[in-house]
């Protein structure tokens, strides 16, 4: 056996060298809004309750990972991860796992007034909350939902509990919102939170993304140009994080950016990914995916469950490939697989 063969073994590797220490677990598909970029107005066809993954299912899966495939960070996400019932427990029973894994959570906020507290106490060590736009008309253009407020509210929640950094997602659509880039920093670095800005992905269940038109990172970079300082963090600091991040006015405050579509950060990439219905998915635009429920179901040993993770995690492709006019779309929406 090799010495890559033998430390395949006992991390998730790829063919590419790529290994995973994160690990993204979608706790649900559903969502209490609905985002013009991720899905239709009414809504999508939700998974049945018995294909969804139980708390003891999810625990064990992660378990497995943590205890004999080196991962390091756990990151829950949806749809809305609030919006499952065993939440708090679920993030208690994972802190108490040896090794302990980093955890944070990606959220639309709506819920962090109630339960950040909660969270916090359960061992959770922070969150990214999705906010788009700082005006609430737009905010409900954007989501059809008059939650703006709810959002603010549930970021204030998160930083007093103290689930810090507290790292605030955005997406800029053309003629909705792209112009706000500066205000939100703005917003941000007095708030205290840290700001990211997304590209808009193709992950809307409706297919109408369109690669032209679509706020580009260097839009964003530019927009923000015309109020503030920009100063690059330079790869050494990045490492394998998605988003390349610039100081602000010379610091302390930081500003980063997602660019998926024209700044593929793929050859960097340590994730892998445990959707709501127990699929192992090895990039977010993947188009196959490796069942886990039924091996957990058929009781399959631990054992067995890390090697069928270890296989899908080999069969990795090399990126996404979004820029290339060939890319196909996942036919699972981002509510389905965690984003």
């Amino acid at each position: 056996m090799s010495d890559r063969e033998r430390e395949g073994a006992h991390v998730l590797i790829d063919t590419y060298g790529r290994v995973a220490t994160d690990l993204r677990v979608s706790l649900t598909d559903r969502c209490n809004l609905r985002c013009t970029y991720c899905m239709p107005e009414e809504g999508l066809q939700w998974l049945a309750k018995p294909d969804l993954l139980t708390d003891d299912e999810i625990v064990r899966l992660i378990d497995i990972a943590v205890r004999t495939l080196g991962i390091e960070e756990v990151r829950f996400t949806g749809g809305e991860p609030l919006l499952r019932p065993g939440l708090a427990g679920i993030v208690e029973r994972v802190a108490a796992l040896a090794p302990r894994p980093q955890m944070s959570l990606t959220t639309n906020g709506i819920g962090l007034k109630r339960t950040a507290p909660a969270l916090k106490a359960a061992g959770l060590d922070r969150v990214n909350v999705s906010l788009d736009t700082l005006r609430p008309d737009v905010f409900k253009t954007l989501t059809r939902r008059d939650r703006h407020k709810d959002v603010l509210e549930g970021l204030t929640a998160a930083r007093e509990a103290g689930l810090t950094p507290v790292k605030v997602n955005s997406v800029l659509m053309p003629g909705l919102n792209e112009e706000e880039a500066p205000d939100l920093l703005a917003w941000a670095i007095e708030h205290d939170y840290e700001l990211r800005f997304i590209e808009q992905m193709p992950l809307d269940a409706q297919h109408g993304w369109k690669r032209e038109g679509m706020v580009t990172a260097g839009d964003i970079l530019a927009s923000l140009r015309t109020r503030f300082e920009l100063t690059a963090e330079g790869a050494d600091e990045r490492g394998s994080a998605p988003a390349e991040r610039w100081l602000v006015d010379g610091g302390p405050h930081r500003v980063g950016v997602i660019a998926s579509v024209t700044r593929p950060f793929c050859a960097a990439c340590d994730r892998t990914r445990l959707t709501a219905d127990g699929q192992i998915r090895t990039c977010l635009f993947a188009t196959e995916e490796t069942d886990l429920r039924a091996a957990l179901r058929s009781g399959a040993p631990d054992e067995e469950i890390a090697r069928i993770w270890r296989l899908a995690m080999w069969g990795k492709k090399a990126g996404a490939g979004l820029d290339d006019p060939s890319f196909v779309q996942p036919d699972r929406p981002m509510s389905a697989i965690g984003g």
